[in-house]
């Protein structure tokens, strides 16, 4: 089982992201000194007042720090992005980092972001399957031709391929069941979202699984990504990191995503979706996910818009110290 971070990469609108810089690149050293095996990242457009460092430049800025690591999205949204561009940036980002990158995607959700790329919501799922499919061929051969719906090569080949033959893998992630068959079907493992409770996630397991023996493959990785805040004791952890998860939550509803969370206080919000409680209680819940669901590598958040250094470092120590 492996654990990795996913780090947060969005400051309170005020904040100076300038002086954050420095401490995200202090959480990812400390997190491989930690023992951690990979790191994603977050991706959207358009969140004022919420701050927000871009993804591929920070993977890029990080990657030093990172050496070792798995990197990649969490997730990237492949749909408002043209995949000949995608799969360049991947290539580039699987060479720099030695063959350890992989390109978690997924549909995304807000109206706004594709508005302002000129794409339509309705056609997301058509353009996220169609990109992969080009990106596959671009990774894979000298010289492409592909005539879809959306994209166009003719008769071309990318600039520079991946360090990993046939390319990065692909996580797809989604959070319904079409989602998940789509990932099985087209993706090389299921990103499981942070939002989901373990009895939502178990049938949909169970529909992957059965989804990917229906079609004859095997998949090695079973990613899934939870908000993690391990604190020195038990009965204090909740508070300590309670407003800052408000924050994102609340965040995520004023962006319009649809969230069964609305209306639950934060107790409720966190029963079986969030990990948080001291080594202990943490090592437990890692270990009912995991035989509960097979899953084999946690991307733990544990870091939300406002929380301190100080707490976030001590969360990423323990969380090291469960790992050994």
């Amino acid at each position: 089982m492996k654990v990795g971070m996913f780090i947060n990469t969005q400051f309170p609108e005020g904040d100076s992201v300038a002086a954050r810089v420095p401490e995200l690149v202090e959480q990812v050293r400390v997190a491989r000194q930690s023992g951690f095996k990979s790191l994603l990242f977050p991706h959207h457009y358009l969140t004022a007042p919420l701050q927000m460092l871009q993804i591929v430049p920070m993977m890029a800025y990080l990657l030093r720090e990172a050496q070792g690591m798995t990197i990649g999205g969490n997730i990237l949204l492949l749909p408002l992005l043209n995949p000949t561009h995608v799969a360049e940036e991947a290539a580039t980002l699987d060479v720099l980092s030695g063959g350890n990158y992989v390109l978690g995607v997924g549909l995304g959700y807000r109206e706004g972001e594709f508005d302002a790329f000129g794409v339509s919501l309705k056609e997301r799922s058509a353009r996220f399957t169609e990109s992969i499919a080009l990106m596959r061929q671009l990774w894979t051969q000298e010289r492409v031709t592909f005539q879809g719906k959306f994209y166009a090569v003719k008769d071309h080949g990318i600039s520079l391929k991946p360090t990993r033959p046939g390319g990065p893998p692909v996580w797809v992630a989604g959070l319904v069941e079409a989602a998940v068959k789509r990932a099985a079907r087209i993706g090389d493992a299921w990103l499981i979202a942070n939002a989901t409770t373990l009895g939502a996630t178990e049938p949909l397991m169970k529909l992957y699984r059965e989804t990917l023996a229906g079609l004859g493959k095997q998949v090695t990785e079973f990613p899934i990504a939870r908000e993690c805040y391990v604190g020195a004791s038990h009965a204090t952890a909740m508070d300590e990191c309670r407003a800052a998860l408000e924050y994102k939550y609340n965040s995520y509803a004023a962006w319009g995503m649809e969230s069964p969370t609305a209306h639950m206080s934060f107790e409720e919000m966190a029963k079986d979706r969030f990990i948080i409680g001291d080594k202990v209680s943490v090592k437990e819940e890692i270990a009912r996910w995991t035989e509960t669901l097979g899953v084999n590598h946690f991307s733990m958040r544990v870091q939300w818009p406002g929380l301190e250094q100080e707490k976030v470092l001590g969360s990423i120590r323990r969380l090291g110290e469960i790992l050994g």
